[in-house]
């Protein structure tokens, strides 16, 4: 039975972002890249174990999509009781582990 797939407030913000960032609207291959984003992020209902637990916290798991200098971490909570995946921020991966408050705002 899949997992329920559900994006926070600020993953949503995250995406809408990329999308604008990488000018998804006027390049092909930009929105190619986009809609696999969406797809990696939407095949966690099937495998929602397989992200890595995150530095910054046992409780966090991530998934990484694209090639450098464009990967991006897909920060998630697994919820195994409930069968939810809550996808919390996206983030390009060159940016620094979140800090202590950004961690209390997910």
């Amino acid at each position: 039975m899949p997992y329920l797939v559900r994006l926070a407030d600020r993953a949503l913000r995250d995406m809408e972002a990329i999308y604008e960032f990488i000018h998804a609207e006027s390049s092909e291959t930009a929105f190619a890249w986009f809609n696999d984003l969406a797809l990696e992020i939407h095949s966690l209902e099937r495998f929602p174990e397989r992200g890595a637990v995150t530095q910054e916290s046992k409780k966090l798991r991530q998934l990484l999509f694209g090639k450098k200098p464009s990967t991006y971490r897909i920060i998630y909570a697994l919820d195994k009781r409930k069968r939810l995946v809550s996808v919390l921020h996206i983030r390009h991966s060159a940016r620094a582990p979140l800090s202590a408050k950004e961690k209390r705002q997910l």
